[in-house]
């Protein structure tokens, strides 16, 4: 919660249940919403179990407004904007919140413009992907296409070349020479991969090199050595 409010998450009010034994995290996040003008509530601890669905909360919850997503073609604009070669991360059937939040962890960590998921069938900013990322969806915009496979279309036409992040995929990742290009990446889910008609728009689909033991990593570790790749061609 405190590292929520030290990023500046939007928030619209502080949920604190009484009797609370203030800590020194509690005592900063209060301060620190006083300071932003957030609405301080004190409630029962049964109130705040039905506000957060029966999630840990510690005694202490963060409400959140509804997320305000980007236009996929504003991802491209802001690395421009910033004199940046593009490097775009895309979600295709990664539906757990929590790997939303992780994989925008180390999209942040290692330079990616923004995280373009699509409308149906995908984990959306919630309350949880906040919680996982950190933070960190404060400074990384997330954008929303209605059809994933005609944005990456769009990006392709833009000049951007999607590389596809399969278990099956023929590449290795490291073998790719195009990571210092403007770059999107996609994701698939841990169970399916990535979709047929997705795989159809990648320009390359590669795989993470592992030993044979480990059959997966889920889509945020995935994420996470796909982006250090990609860091690591692109230093001066």
């Amino acid at each position: 919660m405190l590292e929520a409010l030290q990023a500046g998450v939007p928030s619209n009010a502080l949920y604190i249940a009484q009797r609370l034994d203030n800590d020194d995290r509690v005592r900063d996040s209060i301060k620190i919403a006083a300071e932003r003008g957030i609405a301080l509530l004190e409630v029962t601890r049964d109130k705040l179990d039905r506000l957060t669905e029966g999630a840990v909360h510690q005694g202490i919850a963060l409400q959140i407004p509804a997320y305000d997503y980007a236009h996929p073609s504003e991802l491209v604009e802001l690395a421009h904007d910033a004199a940046e070669t593009p490097l775009i991360v895309a979600l295709d059937s990664v539906t757990d919140p929590r790997n939303l939040g992780a994989i925008a962890r180390s999209a942040t960590a290692f330079g990616a413009h923004g995280l373009l998921i699509p409308s149906r069938r995908s984990a959306g900013v919630t309350g949880g992907a906040w919680k996982t990322s950190a933070g960190t969806l404060a400074n990384l915009r997330v954008a929303r296409a209605a059809n994933l496979t005609a944005a990456l279309r769009d990006y392709r036409e833009a000049g951007l070349f999607v590389v596809g992040l399969d278990g099956a995929g023929q590449t290795d990742l490291d073998q790719v020479d195009l990571l210092a290009e403007p770059l999107v990446i996609v994701i698939g889910s841990e169970g399916k991969g990535l979709s047929r008609l997705v795989r159809e728009h990648c320009d390359v689909v590669t795989r993470i090199p592992m030993r044979a033991a480990a059959e997966s990593l889920n889509a945020g570790v995935a994420a996470g050595v796909a982006l250090y790749e990609v860091a690591r061609h692109r230093r001066p």
